[in-house]
């Protein structure tokens, strides 16, 4: 995206909105500022000031675009950004198909070292699909050599220009990768995941069998980074889409996750907080509300399976997510289910 788009939040409703985020309490939320490209905003310097004169901590997602230069990040971070995601999909003729853009894995690169000297935290977001797979332990060995140690991965969920040219993984590969993930954390990696909560029942001791590609990808790691010299262990925070996350589109459109296209209200009509709180379908979030599978399932508050993916493949925002294989431990026994399921 070049330029804005009409119907975006002024700069007053843009302020109006910080206020009420500050109205959650205490401890303040973490305002990020994404897109699109949040760069094309000359009034985003203006809303860090004030997110941060409100107590509110604040990051951006920006696109690695001409727009991206030192003197920007520098003066982002004098108005009180405390630190930037970059998308990084894998290796460079990868990276560059899913960005469409020739030249850009280096540009990347660039960005990151030119973020990272201005003092800017710097986290790596990598979109995981069938054709990068095999290529998240090159992410990694990447990340390190910048000196990056926070990682997110975005698990594919067809919706939008995701569907273009993209196939998900099997729920076995998923399981797969999100063991790994967790693996990768021993590494001295932060990893994280978006529409991905099940690695933390996997973190949690949940996990069932592992296969090939988990061995692929540690060897690869091995290859790549040596022996991991850390303890393994992934924070599990109680925070997800819905629950102490929520996202605020360009035209005020109220959602639980950037990637669940059912607007639950809006911010110029009502206040964020009343939203958030009063919302029928941000409560059965809240409450683990779910059916199939995610509804019977003891990590059902830690994890409640990806939102978005439950209504991309079903239609409702609260059914199973059908990229899990993890059968809860409440459908063996009625079903005459063998516990070699789990490990």
């Amino acid at each position: 995206m070049t330029q804005r788009l009409p119907g975006e939040l002024s700069t007053s409703e843009g302020m109006r909105l910080l206020e009420e985020m500050a109205d959650f309490g205490d401890p303040k939320p973490m305002v990020i500022f994404t897109g699109g490209d949040p760069l094309i905003r000359d009034d985003l310097e203006e809303l860090i000031s004030a997110a941060r004169n409100l107590g509110l901590r604040s990051s951006a997602a920006p696109a690695v675009t001409p727009l991206f230069t030192e003197e920007r990040m520098r003066s982002l971070r004098a108005a009180g950004l405390s630190g930037i995601s970059i998308s990084l999909d894998g290796s460079p003729s990868t990276h560059e198909w899913v960005r469409r853009s020739p030249g850009h894995f280096a540009a990347t690169l660039d960005a990151v070292r030119m973020a990272t000297s201005v003092g800017l935290k710097v986290q790596l977001n990598s979109l995981i699909f069938r054709g990068n797979v095999e290529e998240i332990p090159d992410v990694l060995a990447t990340a390190r050599s910048l000196g990056v140690d926070t990682l997110e991965f975005f698990y594919l969920v067809k919706v939008g220009r995701a569907a273009d040219g993209m196939e998900e993984l099997t729920p076995a590969e998923y399981e797969d990768v999100s063991t790994f993930l967790v693996d990768a954390t021993s590494y001295c990696f932060t990893v994280r995941t978006v529409e991905g909560p099940f690695i933390r029942r996997i973190a949690a001791g949940g996990g069932i069998r592992i296969g090939s590609l988990h061995s692929l990808l540690v060897d690869r790691a091995r290859k790549l980074l040596g022996e991991p010299s850390c303890q393994r262990s992934l924070r599990v925070t109680n925070t997800r889409d819905g629950k102490g996350i929520i996202f605020v589109a360009y035209n005020g459109d109220v959602y639980p996750s950037g990637f669940l296209p059912v607007p639950q209200g809006n911010v110029r009509r009502s206040r964020l907080v009343d939203i958030y709180r009063d919302n029928p379908l941000f409560k059965s979030i809240r409450a683990a509300e779910f059916s199939g599978r995610c509804g019977a399932c003891e990590y059902r508050d830690i994890c409640g399976g990806s939102r978005s993916r439950a209504f991309a493949a079903l239609g409702d925002p609260l059914g199973e997510d059908p990229a899990c294989p993890y059968i809860p431990r409440t459908y063996l026994a009625p079903r005459g289910i063998s516990d070699e399921a789990h490990r």
